[in-house]
């Protein structure tokens, strides 16, 4: 906010948590008996100027008008709020807070000729450069898995990843979070959390490897997820690999854990999935992901799916 307060300010876009920073740097320039906050639910655009009026007759060093969820407003509360805009009240300033709305919305272009219209959209290409700041913030380096895995559990409700990013934060104090640390700590709010499939992979589940799979794809709408997974499958077979030569060399899940930067439960799931493939099988399926990826970049003529289905199918069922 700059330092000299307009009469009016419009807050909307998904970035909720954006919008309440901004809403607290501007509350934190009136005392708390100085603001009023209201709902459009019960508020029109008429109540919110003779609030605004009101207030402005009893100003001794400003006051604060707040109306929330005001997309629930029609034309003549714009219109209502455009005529006060005017000759707005002296030292009372109206933020109004709303979703869904853009800068060429009526409200938006009425409010922008006297005040300020901020819109904080983050797109789904954006989310996860989005989080990586939010744990900058907090002071907390992340890794690009650790986001993505926080994305797919949480999904793309900004104000719920904040609050997951937020407890992170708090747990790891200034270290890093990494991707096990993600899956050991947040709860699932997404349809299928991407650990669902390699579980499935490691007890050697073939159906329910299938079925995760099915529904990872059904519910992205992000363009290249089948090679996302993929390569998500390849890293955690390579770690279950990796863990698998440390327990042959007698290495315990928990010593092991330091070195590989692994989180000890994620280890013990890691080592315990190792022991139910032999050597040869861990080797064969690296080599599988890796044909698998190149085929679904174009160096097969089957159907991705069906080059993607056949692969799960080869390197999870047991060998007779």
């Amino acid at each position: 906010m700059a330092d000299e307060l307009k009469p009016a300010y419009l807050l909307s876009g998904s970035d909720r948590p954006k919008i309440e920073r901004a809403l607290r740097r501007l509350r934190e320039r009136f005392g708390e008996d100085a603001i009023e906050r209201l709902s459009a639910r019960d508020t029109r655009g008429d109540d919110a100027v003779a609030a605004c009026n009101a207030m402005g007759l009893f100003a001794a060093g400003g006051r604060l008008v707040l109306v929330d969820e005001v997309e629930r407003w029609k034309a003549a509360d714009g219109k209502a709020v455009a005529e006060y805009l005017a000759a707005p009240a002296p030292e009372t300033v109206l933020a109004l807070v709303g979703e869904g709305l853009r800068k060429d919305a009526p409200l938006a272009k009425a409010l922008a000729k006297k005040g300020v219209v901020l819109v904080y959209e983050v797109s789904k290409r954006e989310l996860p450069r989005w989080v990586g700041e939010q744990f900058a913030r907090h002071g907390v380096k992340t890794t690009a898995e650790a986001t993505r895995a926080l994305i797919e559990l949480v999904g793309d409700n900004l104000q719920e990843l904040s609050t997951e990013i937020e407890k992170l934060s708090i747990w790891a104090g200034h270290d890093q979070i990494g991707q096990d640390e993600v899956e050991l700590l947040v709860t699932a709010r997404a349809d299928v959390p991407p650990f669902v499939l390699t579980d499935a992979w490691g007890r050697r589940d073939v159906g329910a490897v299938l079925g995760a799979c099915e529904s990872i794809l059904e519910r992205s709408t992000r363009s290249g997820e089948a090679y996302m997974l993929v390569g998500r499958l390849a890293a955690h077979v390579r770690r279950v690999q990796c863990c698998q030569n440390l327990d042959l060399a007698g290495v315990r899940p928990r010593e092991a854990a330091g070195e590989l930067k692994m989180h000890p439960f994620a280890a013990e799931k890691a080592f315990a999935q190792s022991r139910n493939f032999s050597v040869e099988e861990l080797r064969e399926a690296i080599v599988r992901l890796a044909d698998l990826d190149l085929a679904l970049k174009g160096g097969s003529r089957l159907p991705s799916e069906l080059e993607l289905q056949r692969t799960l199918v080869a390197i999870t069922k047991a060998q007779i």
